[in-house]
């Protein structure tokens, strides 16, 4: 290992040796300890450059890669290359010349300031465990051995952490302990090495190892549909089938006129019987309709065209139709009725795919659907009532909503859309007037208007504009068909909102201009800049939908942070508001 180690000490003198005070030599081995500090720079930029292919998979060949380069990159060469070099320093200060050239050998022998002959100096001292354990009394010796032989490696240990760190940006931090637990290891095996030569290696190992995090971080994080398809759970290879013995084919098709029916069955003659007296006939029995209409109305109800729904008060009022609360008479709760304004054939469609979507959704933070209804103006959704009000108006009543308030916004509301992603379904129009607060806080997503499941048709009414132009993702708003990425988009706004109580975009004074700007793809101008989810935001809001991270990978997120900030995510949003009897 000496000649090894004595070809990197040549390099390094070559490179960096000035003739001051220690001596060139000492300015060199602080050279070679830059130099044995990019190992694990390396090893950082090898696994930054791996995540980009696998992303968050740390199970396998992953693990046993990461392992193997903490190993080989982080231990063992920093450890013999630093034992090396105090082995080559020793040689030399015993006489023998440790791999290195007579001159060398001799400029080793030239003496510097007040540390004597650089052999001596950095050969013929105590090595780093006699200096720490057996000092030998100076207490300013024994101060100046502490700070260069404790507190730089724990400097670079911290910096080893950071450049780790960086490598797995946008994971889990735990897979950095294959990288910085050899390092402590390196640490504590070097305790053999000469104290004077470990102090001048320590030197010149820190700065390279704060430098080495800029490398890893340009080569920057995996983009969010890698750290998507590493987080979805691998498929399970189906078993062959059982081979058959004979392989049976199908009958060959007949059309049904051609087909042979078999004769039916002889009959058996009828049977006489006597005749008996005639007793009177009972009333005819009623025959089933041959098609299905409405259930017969019981006796001391309403007659027909009547409702089974007491209306309130009118919630709501646009375009498509009209929101009330009403009661339902038959089951005596309430519920929030939406009757659509003209029952033509688009209108039933929307109504049908609106209650599809609802129905196949089932989580706490989704409104729930009971019903659809005819009612005498028209088709109608019955719908859960919600008591609150929505996150608009709590936003411009009570001001805006601090970092764990809106975490818990954006979590619970990511797994909602999740959720309706996961059944097909997409909302297409995420907006602060379309997340109600209860009064304990917690938020509702509601009015799946305008949601299509995978499959449905297209709607092509004139004039028809799927979502609020404020919080439309840039890619719908140019005509592209929405996506899980724009539901995405719009919920980001939504939080953007309630933390700033702005669009992201800012307002505009026509929706038709605003609709331009989300057209254009402008750059979001009234981000909450000082919020802890700034960064988030503006990934999210990405224009270019890949960019943008999935709403699983939001909700991990954030639920992290508040996880470490002592928050629960199932905590209320707003003020809690006693609820009014």
């Amino acid at each position: 290992m000496e000649s090894i180690a004595s070809a990197l000490l040549s390099l390094a003198h070559a490179l960096f040796a000035p003739g001051f005070c220690p001596g060139d030599w000492a300015w060199a081995t602080s050279a070679a300890g830059s130099i044995i500090a990019l190992f694990p720079v390396a090893a950082a930029v090898v696994v930054a450059i791996m995540r980009k292919f696998t992303g968050n998979r740390y199970h396998g060949p992953p693990l046993i890669v990461i392992g193997a380069i903490g190993f080989l990159l982080v231990f063992l060469l920093p450890w013999l290359y630093a034992n090396g070099i105090s082995s080559v320093f020793r040689a030399v200060f015993d006489g023998r010349a440790g791999g290195l050239s007579q001159s060398a050998v001799s400029e080793l022998g030239v003496q510097y300031c007040f540390v004597g002959t650089q052999a001596e100096y950095l050969g013929g001292g105590q090595n780093v465990y006699e200096t720490l354990f057996y000092p030998s009394g100076d207490v300013f010796a024994y101060g100046y051995y502490l700070g260069g032989l404790i507190g730089l490696p724990v400097l670079a240990l911290l910096g080893t952490v950071l450049l780790m760190r960086t490598a797995l940006r946008r994971g889990p931090k735990w897979p950095g302990r294959l990288l910085w637990i050899p390092f402590v290891a390196f640490v504590l095996l070097s305790a053999g090495v000469e104290a004077n030569t470990a102090v001048h290696l320590w030197l010149g190992y820190l700065p390279v190892t704060v430098l080495g995090i800029i490398p890893v971080a340009l080569v920057g994080p995996p983009s969010w549909s890698t750290i998507q398809n590493s987080d979805r759970p691998p498929q399970r290879e189906q078993p062959p089938p059982l081979p058959q013995a004979e392989e049976r084919k199908p009958p060959p098709y007949v059309p049904p006129e051609q087909e042979q029916k078999p004769p039916p069955p002889p009959q058996p003659p009828p049977r006489q019987y006597p005749p008996t007296a005639v007793a009177p006939s009972p009333e005819p029995p009623q025959e089933l309709a041959a098609a299905p209409g409405p259930v017969p109305v019981p006796p001391g109800s309403a007659g027909a065209g009547s409702s089974r729904f007491r209306r309130v008060r009118r919630l709501g009022h646009g375009g498509f139709g009209t929101v009330w609360e009403a009661v339902d008479t038959q089951l005596g709760r309430t519920v929030a009725l939406k009757i659509a304004h003209a029952p033509d054939r688009d209108t039933e469609q929307r109504m049908q795919r609106e209650g599809r979507a609802l129905a196949a959704l089932s989580h706490p933070h989704c409104v729930r659907v009971y019903d659809l209804v005819e009612e005498p103006d028209g088709l109608a959704l019955v719908m859960e009532y919600l008591h609150g009000q929505s996150l608009a108006t709590a936003v411009d009543t009570g001001g805006t909503l601090d970092d764990v308030a809106a975490g818990r916004l954006w979590a619970t509301m990511a797994s909602a859309l999740s959720a309706a992603h996961d059944k097909g379904v997409l909302h297409r129009d995420v907006k602060p007037s379309n997340v109600i607060v209860d009064p304990a806080g917690m938020p509702h997503l509601i009015d799946f208007g305008i949601a299509r499941s995978k499959g449905d048709s297209t709607l092509t009414a004139t004039g028809m504009m799927i979502g609020t132009p404020d919080f439309v993702a840039p890619e719908t708003a140019g005509g592209a068909p929405a996506s899980p990425a724009s539901d995405a988009w719009q919920l980001a706004a939504t939080v953007s909102y309630a933390l700033s109580g702005y669009p992201p975009r800012g307002t505009r004074e026509t929706p038709m201009a605003a609709l331009m700007a989300a057209a254009r793809a402008e750059p979001p101008s009234r981000l909450p800049r000082q919020s802890v989810h700034a960064r988030l935001l503006i990934a999210s809001l990405d224009p270019e939908p890949r960019n943008r991270p999935t709403l699983r990978a939001v909700s991990k997120e954030v639920e992290g942070w508040l996880s470490r900030a002592g928050k629960s995510v199932d905590g209320p949003v707003t003020r809690v508001v006693p609820r009014v009897r």
